[in-house]
């Protein structure tokens, strides 16, 4: 059975295995983040050093996007997909058996370069099997799994470390990985759609294509605003809360559990008014509305938890949910038969935005004399200007429609 004749029963658990894939290929990048206390002090190493432990897993990402876009469109999704994703999970695993720094920096450079791709080939899935006016609400179902990994995930993830040692989330996350990609390998169709176009364009003809294409450049342009919006912020509400505004430590899982919490829902709601609204019209509202929340959990003053959490919660819902609209546009911009290459380029340009961002929010703030970060706003305001160029970016792409699947 080839994809142009997927069932809705068949479409619909092709969407929830993607999912399944994404949520632990995401819960393998979030889980490094709260264990950074105890990295630090059983391996003797610097804030610094595991920030480079951190940022490595997003570089390996990128530059494997670059090297995928040789080969994405030459092999059947499903093949790619499942030797990728087997790979994926011994990487991870070795994560867990790491005996000191080095070991663990090596595998986390295979956990990135293996992740990054799966996350593409995802996307490009997606928009080959799903017919772009329903593409919305396939988005908002694969792109739940960042809620679910957030609200459960990284949670279960920390109850496990605290009780069997760090090694346990990264030998968790294999594990499923392995039940998923066999329950992949047994229920997904072929994938090959792509393959059976004629006259296709050598390896470096289509990467030539996909880049001199305008409107390609703008969709890579548009994707990297998306990322640039939240990963000003991001990397530093932990520390911020903590500092600043007088969230305790102990308190500090309930921002991510309350927004992975709203996201698990609201991902399924903006998923149909994508389709319902319009791409482009659902993506402006989302776009100028996140900017509220970016303000005011970058000025925030010292609140009571509640106030806390419905501002980190706002922000939350809002800047996953400008991403469904986001990339249902970003996908329906790729030329179809260059649509595999296209999105793996696409991720090493997200990548890339996501560590410039991170990289250009650390050098905005500082530390004054009493330890409390200072200009953090302005981090804020990077954000909120990149999101504004988006809106405008958002308006000059051009999509190509997909047909429909039968049945």
């Amino acid at each position: 059975m080839t994809h142009s004749h997927l069932t809705p029963g068949r479409e619909r658990w092709l969407l929830l295995t993607i999912a399944g894939i994404q949520f632990t290929h995401i819960l393998d990048f979030m889980i490094m983040m709260p264990l950074g206390p105890q990295f630090t002090r059983l391996f003797g190493i610097t804030d610094a050093q595991f920030g480079l432990l951190v940022s490595a897993y997003t570089l390996a990402a990128g530059f494997s996007g670059l090297a995928a876009a040789t080969y994405v469109d030459r092999f059947d999704r499903k093949r790619l997909l499942l030797t990728l994703y087997v790979l994926f999970a011994l990487a991870t695993l070795a994560c867990g058996l790491a005996p000191g720094y080095g070991f663990l920096m090596v595998a986390r450079v295979a956990a990135g370069m293996f992740g990054g791709v799966l996350s593409a080939l995802s996307q490009t899935i997606v928009a080959d099997v799903v017919p772009f006016e329903r593409r919305g609400r396939a988005m908002g179902i694969v792109m739940s799994s960042f809620s679910f990994s957030t609200v459960a995930g990284v949670p279960i993830g920390l109850f496990l470390a605290s009780r069997l040692g760090w090694q346990a989330p990264f030998i968790g996350i294999a594990a499923l990985s392995g039940v998923l990609a066999l329950g992949a390998a047994l229920t997904l169709p072929r994938l090959n759609q792509h393959l059976l176009v004629k006259d296709r364009p050598s390896i470096w003809r289509g990467i030539g294509m996909v880049l001199s294409e305008r409107n390609h450049q703008r969709a890579f342009a548009f994707s990297a605003l998306l990322m640039f919006t939240g990963f000003t912020v991001i990397p530093f509400i932990t520390i911020y809360m903590e500092t600043n505004v007088g969230v305790r430590a102990d308190q500090v899982p309930y921002i991510y559990l309350c927004g992975g919490a709203a996201t698990l829902i609201t991902a399924r709601v903006f998923g149909r008014l994508t389709d319902r609204m319009g791409k482009v019209r659902l993506f402006r509202w989302l776009a100028l509305a996140v900017t509220v929340p970016i303000m005011a959990i970058t000025l925030m003053p010292a609140l009571p938890l509640w106030a806390v959490l419905a501002a980190s919660t706002g922000l939350f819902v809002l800047l996953s949910g400008r991403m469904i609209p986001g990339m249902a546009l970003v996908t329906g911009a790729a030329t179809p038969a260059l649509r595999g290459t296209f999105m793996a380029l696409n991720a090493s340009v997200q990548s890339a935005a996501m560590g410039l961002a991170s990289f250009l929010g650390g050098l905005i703030i500082s530390r004054d004399a009493d330890g409390l970060v200072q200009h953090y706003w302005v981090a804020g305001l990077l954000g909120v200007c990149a999101s504004l160029a988006a809106v405008v970016m958002s308006r000059r792409l051009r999509v190509h429609a997909t047909p429909k699947a039968a049945g």
